[in-house]
């Protein structure tokens, strides 16, 4: 509702300033140039993310240090807090980084911003900036057009730097014939009231444009041609720093509560920041004094002061803050806490994961878990064993004699509740993020793909198997039930195998038992077609039962083909050993079958 109010008046009040003043007209179109510039400075940026950012982020995490090094080298890099903190919430919303890592990256993303006051304050005001602007434009429009990936981020970059500065030029001329007209200083209020005021007016200005870097340079400009005093710029620059929040609340919309609790942080931290300067503010005057007669810059320099002042003010945001990151954390997860959340709905895959091919790729690989999660559950009961029995050390064959009542469980009721909604998810999730992505990326998109449909080929086979299996694993014909309760430990074998894998490191010696089913299966097909033609020839079992045992086995097989297959893709190191292609051209010989084996679970 606020936003349908909020754009009308925004474009109504623009209009009427154009009607009003020409000169209001190169000032905003200064402000849409600049903002056009960023918008293609981060795509530039975001054609060199999917790989080589995330993999720097997640090795540059593991402390807090770490964290706040890299938020001050990435935004100085990028000119661009918004996308650190779009990226640092994509990531938390997929479960690469903890909250305290992203904490520590959006403090130092708040610092890295200010290096963008430096280059405006020191350089973008000094030299007639429009003359750079036009060449890089030219450049990157050119690069734009190429179709190597390299080339054209490289000409967004330069297009968006040709804008950034193109934007800086419009707004200076803006001002500088504003002042003809009319004088700001007129406005200008002393003392705390004056500061408050324009704190206030700082933060609209941000929330509207959502940009820092937009506000910094109108108040920069404005410094540069005296259309504001020095004391209002501060003011406004400290607002700025507030109103920046509303990148990281917007982009927290879409993710899931790690991303609101880092939203939450960021205006914590900025909140808190913007207090201690507002109440220190003529102390910091005097502090900045000091550093610019150190600096060697000029006493009348104001805008170059101004960048001196944001970042002593957010250095000393992050001093006051840091020692407290841990309570942060604790205080956020106190005041958000995580919702429970059904089986049925996804836990990893928000819109902001899609803004990163490797953040979608993990997300959609930890959903594909999930989903076997719910999987396992129906599986393991639907052939009448617990779960604990299989993760334990027990013999098979031991659980499943002592196992003579079968399991009550609704198959379909919950295949509806905890597969079929779930995975519907995953692929509308996995259509959106196809694009963009390298091959490569569609291919582990293509893997996960195909381990969720083994998933849900198992969860059908496994209700079609359940109940004639029920029924039987109780008859009092021993022959049938004995033949019936081999299926059961065959599948709860493959169960236990995969997580044996699941829960190593991927490594050879765990993946060889689970490639050896495919052999067994094929084994104790054989065999049983044998040993039906005996019960059958011995009258032990009835055509009834032999063609309900035919289909099940058929089933069994079909539902250990589809785990392996599962397994294999989720639980093995593909990514860094190629190991799954190596294990799948091993001839494993007919001998080397495990004793808890498919073959081995002979009826007695």
């Amino acid at each position: 509702m606020l936003r349908k109010i909020l754009l009308p008046t925004i474009l109504i009040a623009l209009v009427y300033g154009f009607w009003v003043s020409p000169d209001f007209k190169n000032i905003s179109a200064g402000v849409a140039v600049f903002l056009f510039g960023m918008l293609f400075l981060e795509q530039g940026f975001q054609f060199f993310t999917g790989g080589i950012l995330e993999k720097i982020l997640q090795r540059t995490t593991s402390s807090i240090w770490k964290s706040l090094s890299f938020g001050i080298i990435s935004t100085t890099l990028m000119q661009s807090s918004s996308l650190v903190s779009v990226i640092t919430i994509s990531f938390l919303g997929a479960g690469l980084i903890d909250l305290a890592a992203g904490v520590g990256i959006i403090f130092g993303a708040n610092l890295g911003t200010t290096t963008g006051a430096w280059l405006i304050a020191g350089f973008g005001m000094k030299v007639k900036i429009s003359a750079y602007a036009m060449p890089m434009l030219v450049l990157g429009i050119v690069l734009v057009f190429q179709k190597a990936k390299a080339l054209k981020g490289i000409g967004y970059i330069l297009a968006g730097l040709g804008f950034l500065f193109l934007g800086i030029h419009f707004m200076k001329e803006g001002f500088e014939t504003f002042r003809e007209t009319i004088d700001l200083t007129q406005f200008a209020v002393s003392g705390y009231s004056g500061i408050l005021l324009f704190t206030l007016l700082g933060v609209a200005a941000t929330v509207i444009m959502q940009s820092s870097h937009a506000t910094l340079v109108i108040i920069i400009t404005a410094l540069s041609v005296g259309q504001i005093t020095y004391e209002n710029g501060l003011a406004l620059a400290i607002g700025a720093n507030i109103g920046t929040t509303i990148t990281a609340i917007l982009g927290s919309m879409s993710s899931n509560i790690q991303g609101k609790r880092l939203a939450l942080a960021h205006l914590i931290f900025n909140m808190t920041t913007g207090a201690i300067a507002i109440i220190f503010i003529f102390q910091l005057v005097k502090v900045v004094d000091v550093f610019s007669n150190i600096l060697g810059i000029d006493a009348d320099n104001y805008t170059l002061k101004l960048a001196v002042f944001h970042t002593i003010f957010n250095l000393i945001g992050i001093m006051a803050m840091l020692p407290f990151t841990t309570q942060l954390v604790n205080f956020l997860m106190r005041v958000m806490p995580q919702k429970i959340i059904s089986r049925e709905k996804p836990r990893y895959l928000n819109d902001s994961s899609l803004e990163v091919p490797d953040v979608a790729i993990e997300a959609v690989h930890k959903e594909i878990v999930h989903l076997y999660d719910n999987a396992y559950r129906i599986i393991a009961h639907g052939i009448s064993l617990h779960r604990h029995d299989i993760e334990s050390d027990k013999e098979l064959e031991t659980v499943r004699v002592t196992g003579k009542k079968a399991m009550d469980i609704n198959i379909d009721e919950e295949y509806e509740s905890s597969i079929k909604g779930l995975f519907s998810e995953i692929i509308t999730f996995m259509s959106k993020a196809n694009t963009n992505m390298t091959p490569d990326q569609v291919n582990y998109m293509f893997n996960y793909r195909t381990a969720g449909r083994e998933i849900v080929e198992a969860i059908k086979d496994i209700k079609h198997m359940h109940k004639n299996l029920s029924k039987y694993i109780t008859s009092d014909n021993e022959h049938i039930r004995n033949e019936y309760n081999v299926l059961r430990v065959g599948v709860g074998t493959v169960l236990r195998r995969i997580e044996v894998l699941r829960n190593s490191k991927g490594d050879l010696e765990d993946v060889i038992p689970l490639e050896a089913v495919s052999v067994e299966i094929d084994q104790h097909d054989d065999y049983i077609n044998k040993k039906l033609d005996q019960l059958i020839r011995e009258n032990k079992i009835t055509p009834e039962m032999a063609t309900s045992l035919m289909n099940d086995t058929a089933y069994a097989y079909d539902i250990a083909t589809s785990l392996v297959q599962m397994g294999l893709i989720l639980f093995t190191n593909e990514k860094e050993s190629g190991l799954h292609n190596a294990v799948t051209s091993i001839n494993i010989d007919d001998d080397d079958d495990d004793d808890d084996g498919l073959v081995k679970a002979t009826s007695t």
